[in-house]
């Protein structure tokens, strides 16, 4: 039966009833926050929080990074204008993580904290806010590990806290109302879905040390990975080319993150796994699927990422290119799809886009976008204002960061609670693992572990260095 915006905006309001238990706090208290990790998106996160939260400290290991939000320039001085001119004066200031968290609730008498640095530092800054007594908004992707998300959820469950992934598709009206018509049955049974095939990580490269600037700490930024020689194509982010790439810096390499297949398919695997309803699941089957030339395949990507070492689909650096094909228990099938533009007659796969396929028709998604094939299926969908307030180039994150406010306050339903996102980043290191191991692999969803496969399962954590151990 067709869904309309009448019956979705209706459930939506039944599900807002069923509410987590209620602070003692009062609703109208203002929220003091703290921010760890202050480089772009970290920045936008700040200028999208609403009046009604007080920015009390800051934290970045780059002296740099700290002095962009203090005294912003450029399109950052709009972008803060609110925090510059009502919290910047009273605002403390930390390059380590764990003096603010030592210190959040005596001192600065923090609420809790947003956590927007590189991926390798997500799991320890995490339990240690929710051991403090803080609710967390957590970046996505959630982990550089699979054990790292279950150990964060397993806090999450024991301190009480509140945790939001900073998954924001889950809070946009167009995306919901489309998982919701999916997994209501909108398509009939689903046999497979499409996505993007994110490449994954670089292999640490070897560099020559550079003396450091921007007051960087680069023992903290290295963190619990090994300690290396300091040089900027490590830790900067969008700040300089090489070539005609815009350098990605610490998003690039596997110490520090998955890269595109964690930070862009943390996106498109949540739409999945909430239109399929698998946020407490997921695949069973893994395995990487050899292309004829992996050359094909990157200039795709070429913006985001650096060219294959050669034109030999068998080089392990250059497997991070593989399609990758998953399947869940019921038979349904999850294909990261190289780009072809004569891909699915009208419904093109491209940078970021979903193609479901189901006994009734298709249905493309990407962010604050859906359509089906044939489009009779959906009658009706979000209103224009419902689209038009995510707007902005992906930056836009206030209704999401409103909606973990509201659970902080009144005890609301978060829309991107942790174990979705764990779920979500173990199928993105899932396809990574399948890549760099070159073998079909077993997965068990409910022991979280590979199935009679040893050597694989060490890829499930990582040693850490002294001073990084996770509690």
């Amino acid at each position: 039966m067709p869904i309309t915006r009448r019956g979705f905006l209706q459930a939506a309001a039944s599900l807002s009833l069923g509410a987590l238990s209620v602070r003692a706090d009062s609703p109208n208290e203002r929220i003091r926050v703290g921010v760890i990790g202050t480089g772009v998106r970290g920045k936008y996160l700040i200028g999208n929080l609403p009046p009604s939260v007080t920015v009390g400290a800051i934290c970045d290991c780059a002296s740099l990074r700290i002095a962009s939000v203090m005294e912003p320039k450029g399109e950052f001085a709009k972008v803060l204008a609110h925090f510059t001119q009502a919290d910047a004066a009273k605002c403390s200031t930390f390059k380590d993580y764990r003096r603010l968290l030592d210190r959040a609730k005596s001192k600065d008498k923090l609420d809790a904290v947003i956590i927007a640095t590189p991926d390798h530092h997500h799991a320890l800054v995490a339990i240690l806010a929710l051991q403090a007594g803080l609710d967390v908004y957590l970046e996505k992707p959630l982990t550089v590990t699979i054990r790292e998300g279950r150990l964060i959820a397993d806090a999450v469950k024991r301190t009480g806290r509140v945790l939001q992934v900073g998954s924001q598709q889950r809070t946009m009206e167009v995306n919901r109302f489309a998982c919701e018509f999916i997994r209501n049955g909108g398509l009939g049974r689903i046999s497979k879905v499409e996505l993007p095939n994110y490449p994954g990580p670089l292999l640490m490269p070897s560099l020559d040390e550079e003396p450091a600037f921007g007051g960087v700490d680069f023992d903290l930024f290295c963190g619990p990975a090994p300690l290396r020689p300091h040089h900027r194509h490590l830790w900067m982010k969008e700040d300089f080319k090489v070539g005609d790439l815009l350098w990605r810096g610490w998003d690039l390499f596997r110490d520090y993150s998955g890269h595109l297949m964690t930070n862009w398919g943390a996106h498109t695997v949540d739409m999945v796994q909430l239109a399929l309803g698998r946020d407490d699941t997921g695949p069973v089957e893994v395995r990487a699927v050899e292309p004829n030339s992996v050359a094909e395949l990157w200039p795709h990507w070429k913006s985001k990422t650096p060219a294959p070492v050669g034109d030999t689909a068998t080089s392990t650096s250059d497997r991070r290119f593989w399609p990758v094909t998953m399947t869940y228990a019921d038979g349904i099938e999850l294909h990261f799809t190289p780009w072809d533009s004569t891909h699915a007659g009208s419904l093109k796969n491209g940078p970021d886009f979903i193609v479901f396929h189901g006994e009734k028709g298709r249905l493309k998604m990407r962010r604050n976008h859906f359509e089906t094939d044939p489009a009779g299926l959906i009658s009706s969908g979000p209103d224009a204002a419902a689209i038009d307030k995510w707007k902005g180039g992906g930056h836009v994150a206030r209704p999401h960061l409103e909606n973990w406010l509201d659970a902080i306050r009144k005890g609301a339903p978060l829309n991107a609670p942790v174990e979705a996102g764990h779920r979500t980043v173990t199928i993105c290191h899932l396809a990574n693992i399948a890549r760099e191991l070159n073998r079909p692999l077993r997965w068990d969803p409910i022991r979280e572990q590979f199935s009679e496969d040893a050597a694989a399962n060490e890829s499930l954590t990582r040693p850490r260095r002294n001073g990084f151990s996770l509690p």
